[in-house]
């Protein structure tokens, strides 16, 4: 069951499953940001780090990694392994 990518903890690694349907004109554009930066369905994702406060996360997708403060995070889905 995917799960979003902001409650997992350091150490996990999953795969994205979905990014979530933006519900305004902000969220489009971050939606249509994190498919540009590799969040794409199939993608092999893990928690790299998190900052002490939660924020940020350290993601690595694919043979990237990226930081992603925690509401962004939330908008992607990741079936964890």
């Amino acid at each position: 069951m995917p799960v979003p990518l902001s409650s997992l903890r350091p150490g996990t690694a999953g795969t994205v499953a979905s990014v979530l349907p933006p519900t305004a004109a902000a969220d489009e554009q971050l939606v249509r940001r994190l498919a540009e930066i590799g969040f794409l369905p199939g993608e092999p994702v893990r928690v790299m780090a998190r900052a002490p406060g939660a924020e940020p996360l350290a993601v690595r997708v694919g043979r990237s990694t990226f930081a992603l403060r925690h509401f962004e995070a939330a908008f992607i889905q990741v079936e964890p392994r």
